[in-house]
């Protein structure tokens, strides 16, 4: 539950630094050089509604065991995790890597990298503890057999 809440607030404040930062939100993520300037707008888009999704659900229900907010938290989290490693291995200069927008800027570097890798193995975590409480929740199956 601590796990949801803190990463909770974390994506939430990512969602909304990158939304007062919007207008710069497509030349940040161009930074990376792999997609056309064309799509960012829409990169950006998706980043910030499924962070929005993830962070709020996660704050507004701690407790909960769906497996579909923890779903977007994972395909958010392997984007930035994505274009932060190909940055790296490709030696490009970014200054601000974008996960809030403008604001706590950091420059790409393997501590940066590590963060990227943690959140993802906080979503192997968060993964297997919603597939554990589903089949915690499923009545056993018991098979009748003709006689």
């Amino acid at each position: 539950m601590v796990l949801r809440i803190i990463l909770g607030a974390v994506y939430t404040a990512m969602a909304v630094g990158q939304l007062v930062s919007w207008r710069r939100m497509p030349q940040i993520l161009g930074t990376y050089d792999v997609l056309p300037a064309a799509v960012l707008p829409w990169l950006a888009g998706g980043l910030v509604a499924g962070e929005l999704v993830c962070g709020v659900w996660f704050l507004a229900r701690p407790r909960s065991h769906a497996l579909a907010p923890v779903w977007v938290y994972t395909a958010v989290s392997l984007v930035w995790a994505v274009l932060g490693v190909q940055g790296y291995l490709r030696g490009l200069s970014i200054d601000n890597c974008g996960c809030f927008g403008l604001y706590l800027t950091q420059r790409s570097s393997w501590f940066v990298l590590l963060q990227d890798a943690l959140l993802l193995v906080y979503a192997a975590v968060l993964i297997r503890s919603g597939l554990r409480a589903r089949r915690a929740a499923t009545p056993a199956r018991t098979e009748v057999l003709d006689t």
